[in-house]
């Protein structure tokens, strides 16, 4: 019995062995990442509890990614319109003009919402000054996804008005 374990723990060495050289570093680094996430209506009419967890989807709201250089220039934009769940996937190609992209150099933010109602963007999640990519939430094999939070569109009665602008002199 003792000679079959040690063949049979052998076998299986070679076999990991095998498989993990199977994988260089180009495999472990993906061409592409993916920016996820989705879009909801807060209604501050309704009480705390349904408006925090019983927000609403809102469908084909646009949202963008937008990657800046080392030297602080726009090289990729993408945007993506959100399915009937108000979800949003946009991939993003890693290498630009022959240049890698670094996804801590992304932000992603609101754009717009076809809603009639609910059309104004908030910060309750950093939709509407955006989101910096820090740490991928999936990274397997040739997959890297940044999967984020919700972020909010609000109706105009629960805007917080601007009070910060300058005063108007008459």
């Amino acid at each position: 019995m003792g000679p079959n374990i040690l063949l049979l723990a052998l076998a299986a060495s070679l076999l990991v062995s095998s498989t993990a050289a199977g994988y260089g570093a180009d495999d472990l680094d993906p061409q592409v990442f993916h920016v996820t996430g989705k879009v909801l209506c807060q209604d501050c009419n309704k009480g705390w509890n349904e408006w925090v967890n019983g927000a609403d989807p809102i469908k084909d709201s646009r949202v963008s990614v937008t990657c800046l250089d080392d030297r602080k220039r726009v090289v990729h934009y993408a945007s993506d319109l959100t399915d009937k769940n108000g979800d949003f996937d946009i991939a993003c190609n890693r290498f630009v003009n022959g240049k890698e992209l670094k996804p801590q150099n992304c932000n992603v933010r609101l754009v717009s919402s076809p809603d009639p109602v609910c059309n104004i963007a908030t910060d309750f999640a950093g939709g509407k000054t955006g989101l910096k990519l820090r740490r991928p939430t999936e990274v397997y094999r040739d997959v890297l996804k940044f999967a984020l939070g919700p972020l909010y569109y609000t109706t105009p009665m629960c805007d917080d008005p601007d009070t910060s602008g300058p005063e108007k002199t008459y």
